[in-house]
């Protein structure tokens, strides 16, 4: 079920606020590109500046508005375990299919209080968790050993694997085997992500270019060899875009990109800021590249 291309969704505001039709838009626009599954409330989904009201509100949006055409994968993470335990029983209680849960920032836990935060959460719910390891972000790295721990508890299914380490792969592979699903929350190395063993990307380009991210996913995880170049190919064309993404924090760059999009407006929330003149124009060029303008 989770695997291919699954977005991690924007959250569009407007004068501040969560702009509700901009959304149901998108969600939309994604179920009719393409687009295999939808993670609301993700770092990409601006969750640290997200009240609680809205982030429930953003799941609950998404779940009823897919009406269980795509799959939900619900952003619950947070550096308090009691408030990751409660954001994960709510989006199980309204239907997520899963939840995405980042290694706690800022605490710096060991790596036994990351098996004991996960553990925590596990023990409280009956949905599938996908770990999400960004160091860069989160600081800390969750070991691959500790990582095999995780996935011998009942709910912990697999990774979204942000560290950028393509070694990775091949290490988590050879420790946890196939049934363990790991996504590249990295666009830019998603082919060879692929070819290592993993089946899918939580994407951030995919929020603008989703048949373009979907198609580039079915053809990177495929057997045939001339689908295998097609895909190489495709690869080609998303990079310059994967890399405009990254210029200034994400997600300024993809909300302008959708912006010009006509998708929604580019408004993000203190501390993020708009994109300077220089990353606006590196960002249209990469759209125009691959005609997506």
């Amino acid at each position: 079920m989770f695997k291919g291309s699954n977005v991690a969704l924007i959250t569009p505001f407007k004068n501040n606020k969560l702009d509700v039709d901009a959304y149901i838009k998108l969600i939309h626009f994604h179920m009719n590109n393409g687009t295999n599954g939808l993670v609301p409330a993700g770092t990409t989904g601006e969750s640290p500046t997200l009240t609680h009201n809205e982030h429930q509100q953003v799941i609950e949006l998404c779940i009823k508005e897919s009406n269980g055409k795509n799959p939900i994968i619900a952003g619950t993470g947070s550096n308090s375990t009691e408030e990751a335990i409660s954001l994960t029983m709510h989006a199980e209680k309204v239907g997520a299919n899963a939840v995405l849960i980042v290694t706690p920032y800022y605490n710096k836990p060991t790596q036994e209080g990351l098996y004991q935060h996960y553990k925590a959460i596990n023990n409280k719910c009956g949905i599938p968790i996908l770990i999400y390891n960004i160091p860069g972000r989160s600081v800390i790295d969750m070991t691959v050993d500790t990582m095999a721990r995780l996935f011998e508890l009942k709910n912990i299914v697999g990774v979204k694997d942000a560290t950028g380490d393509l070694n990775r792969v091949d290490q988590q592979k050879s420790k946890m085997g196939k049934a363990f699903i790991q996504l590249t929350g990295n666009d830019d190395n998603a082919l060879e992500f692929n070819k290592r063993g993993g089946v899918g990307a939580i994407s951030v380009t995919g929020n603008i270019a989703p048949k373009l991210c979907s198609e580039f996913q079915k053809l990177s995880i495929s057997t045939n060899g001339n689908e295998k170049d097609q895909a190489e190919k495709l690869d080609k064309i998303l990079q310059p875009i994967h890399s405009s993404m990254f210029i200034e924090s994400n997600p300024s760059p993809v909300k302008y990109a959708a912006k010009l999009l006509g998708l929604c407006e580019d408004d993000v929330r203190l501390p993020l800021v708009g994109l300077t003149e220089p990353t606006k124009e590196a960002v249209k060029k990469a759209l125009l590249s691959a005609n997506l303008l």
